[in-house]
């Protein structure tokens, strides 16, 4: 439901706790809102490098924002997490929610910033989930405050999900397609309204609801997303068996209003922070509650499938793996992140290596995180050219703007074999049949143009 807002003059004092991609973007994003923020972390670390200028994470215009910010007063960083919290009005809870052994969402990270809250309860306080969490978090968070607190002021806790995309976060912040609010009291509703008093005045679409229903958009929103890029590449993975045209499908699709064209890009499955862990974790909320998710199980399935699609093309490609080498170019999830978690690279990977090739292996942000966190051991390279060089084959997994504009004809000379799988189809078909490469892409195969 869609309301007139009425908004007062007076920003907030806001404390949000966790600084990854979320309580990072959303920190300076609400600092530039014109509210006064602290960001706050028990990783000392993390926080000496932001007070000293530094951003820990790769994002596209972050630094600008946390800058401009900080130069104007509104933006400070603190690991004094009890001080920053009696210090607040509302609090942001933006920790991570890994996905657990069967699925479900571990709230380990979350639970513990609650108690620290309660415990530090000095003032009525606005506890607000930024994290992604399940369905009944909230009254769950509002039980265990209550039980741990230690005085006898009031609080409302409210469900504020993010839509970042990672990559363009801060312009999904600073102009979002809507601002979903869950909560249970006018005076929370209120407050919240005074957070986002800027995005109201350019007439941001809001909705406000209940907790669970907020809740539940973040998750049905992701899983929605989800399904339509598992459907997308079943589309194109039929139409190389057929010979028809993707990207003509995909555009034909989207020209429907019922429909719309995006994520309806094929590639190697859909991977980063996200998708993976909200899609599991609506699958085991809906098997607690008796509720068989199975379009969304369905669409998980199908993504993992997807890995095993680009390392199919590559063996039609070089049979014989035995003593080749093969480069791969992107190992982010997707471009303009450093983000590695869930990439398909670690497992397209992983297959190249047990079927006996040797890796190269070529990312502009994301090599060192790769490495940092998964293949200690992946021979990473600084450029495309000192990647490719005398290999068998290069797969494409990342759609990096400067492996968009690669030079087919100097590429084809460092290569040992010209053979390609361009999984994010970025490259021209015709040129590719122009300088005689064999060839997979997805969905544009076999597609005689």
């Amino acid at each position: 439901m869609f309301y007139l807002i009425l908004i007062g003059e007076r920003m907030k004092n806001i404390c949000v706790i966790g600084t990854g991609y979320v309580g990072l973007v959303s920190g300076a994003g609400m600092a530039d809102f014109g509210n006064s923020v602290v960001c706050s972390d028990i990783d000392k670390e993390k926080i000496d490098m932001l007070q000293e200028g530094g951003i820990p994470i790769y994002e596209p215009g972050l630094k600008e924002l946390v800058v401009r910010n900080v130069n104007a007063g509104r933006l400070t960083f603190s690991a004094d997490v009890e001080t920053s919290v009696r210090n607040a009005e509302v609090i942001f809870i933006a920790v991570g929610t890994p996905m657990g052994e069967n699925g479900e969402a571990d709230l380990k990270a979350v639970e513990a910033v609650a108690t620290t809250i309660a415990r530090n309860l000095n003032s009525y306080k606005i506890i607000c989930t930024k994290s992604t969490v399940p369905v009944g978090t909230g009254a769950r968070l509002h039980a265990l405050i209550s039980s741990e607190k230690q005085s006898d002021f009031d609080f409302d806790v409210v469900s504020n999900p993010e839509f970042l995309r990672e990559g363009s976060a801060v312009k999904d912040f600073l102009h979002p397609d809507r601002v979903v609010l869950g909560v249970s009291s006018e005076r929370a509703s209120n407050m919240m309204k005074e957070v986002y008093r800027s995005l109201f005045i350019n007439e941001t679409p809001m909705v406000i609801t209940n907790v669970p229903s907020s809740e539940m958009i973040k998750y049905a929103s992701n899983a929605f997303l989800a399904v339509k890029i598992s459907f997308i590449n079943e589309v194109a993975n039929l139409s190389d068996k057929v010979g028809a045209d993707v990207h003509t499908i995909a555009k034909a699709m989207g020209l429907d209003g019922r429909i719309s064209s995006k994520f309806l890009h094929p590639g190697p499955g859909y991977g980063g922070s996200c998708f993976p862990k909200d899609t599991e974790a609506l699958v085991y909320t809906g098997e607690q509650h008796g509720v068989d998710f199975q379009v969304v199980k369905a669409a998980i399935g199908a993504n993992k499938n997807q890995r095993n699609v680009i390392l199919t093309k590559a063996k039609e490609l070089l049979p014989e793996m035995r003593q080749k080498t093969v480069a791969i170019l992107g190992l982010a999830f997707k471009a303009n992140t450093d983000d590695v978690r869930d990439t398909p690279a670690l497992e397209i990977i992983q297959g190249l290596e047990k079927a006996g090739a040797t890796v190269k292996a070529y990312d502009p942000i994301a090599a060192e995180n790769m490495k940092k966190y998964f293949l200690p051991k992946l021979d990473t390279r600084e450029s495309v050219i000192e990647t490719v060089k005398d290999t068998d084959l290069v797969i494409i997994l990342t759609e990096w703007n400067e492996l968009r504009g690669l030079g087919l004809k100097e590429l084809k000379e460092h290569l040992k074999a010209p053979n390609i799988v361009d999984a994010r189809n970025i490259l021209s078909v015709d040129q590719l049949k122009k300088f005689g490469y064999n060839y997979r892409n997805m969905g544009r195969s076999n597609f005689d143009n």
